[in-house]
């Protein structure tokens, strides 16, 4: 089954891409053999991320236009926060992206983060990588914006593009010691407010290296999503950082994240939370450490 599916994802059928996307969401029996299946892939990872109402639905319906404008084909993975009840994909967003999805050279997948507290959906490396299979020239991640997706992303995406507005003054000052570094291409989007300007050169400020670092220059784009401008120039942007990415230890540092991750995910696979709840109730004086030991 695996074999015919990968073969039909090569072949570019999109329906086979949706199924095996879900088989593997939901660890369907065997799974693991289709992944080991899988050949390696030059296509790049685009991660769209930050904070929640700064247009990245927006910014990535654009990017999708200004790919597809090249003859390009795209995959789009949005990561969405999950409903409390069902933990299914709130999809508000993606109605800003309905216009792509009979288009024949995007496919857009929307995926529920399920509760995992990093913002990511649990299987979107392994997804990222069924869609590598299936020939996109680009894949972009668009995360949900909260918790810690956003440095997270950084160890998927070849590129990290993160969207601020012009009033992220102070949320950039708190940001500064987590997503400040692992941004590639900042974007201040909705540029056409008051401020914009000022708030661009202070960020350029912000990313100025210290005299004892060498450090590449982060790009900064001023964008105006909602009205396609600046996406151009974002996009050749991502583009020219992505060339850097290939010449650059940056891949290794990528496939050594997605092995740590997916061995972590592997390792925890047989812990349950409601378990452990259940066996610490029958404990009377409890030591934290003296329990985890017949779990380490």
């Amino acid at each position: 089954m695996w074999h015919q599916l990968l073969q039909e994802i090569q072949q570019g059928n999109i329906k086979s891409l949706a199924r095996t996307i879900s088989l593997v969401e939901n660890e369907y029996e065997n799974y693991f053999q289709l992944l080991q299946q899988l050949p390696s892939s030059n296509t790049k990872i685009i991660g769209i991320t930050g904070s929640p109402g700064a247009g990245k639905s927006t910014l990535t319906d654009a990017l999708i236009a200004e790919i597809v404008m090249q003859n390009k084909k795209v995959g789009v993975l949005c990561v969405d926060p999950s409903s409390p009840f069902n933990f299914g994909a709130l999809l508000g967003d993606r109605i800003r992206m309905s216009e792509w999805y009979n288009h024949p050279n995007v496919f857009i997948r929307s995926l529920a983060t399920r509760g995992s507290l990093g913002g990511l959906h649990p299987k979107i490396i392994e997804i990222a990588d069924i869609m590598k299979a299936a020939l996109f020239d680009y894949i972009i991640i668009e995360t949900v914006g909260v918790g810690q997706s956003e440095v997270e992303i950084a160890g998927l995406a070849n590129t990290t593009v993160v969207v601020v507005v012009p009033e992220s003054g102070d949320e950039v000052q708190t940001m500064k010691a987590g997503i400040m570094e692992i941004a590639d291409v900042f974007v201040v989007n909705k540029a056409d407010r008051p401020g914009a300007d000022e708030f661009v050169k202070n960020l350029r400020l912000m990313l100025m290296p210290n005299s004892t670092e060498t450090v590449s220059e982060v790009a900064i784009v001023k964008t105006i999503a909602s009205q396609k401008q600046g996406i151009k120039e974002l996009f050749e942007k991502i583009c020219l950082h992505l060339e850097q990415v290939e010449n650059s230890d940056r891949k290794y540092y990528l496939l050594t994240e997605k092995a740590y991750h997916i061995i972590q995910q592997y390792r925890m696979k047989n812990v349950s939370k409601m378990d452990l709840l259940n066996k610490i109730r029958t404990i009377q004086h409890f030591n934290i450490y003296q329990f985890i030991q017949h779990y380490i």
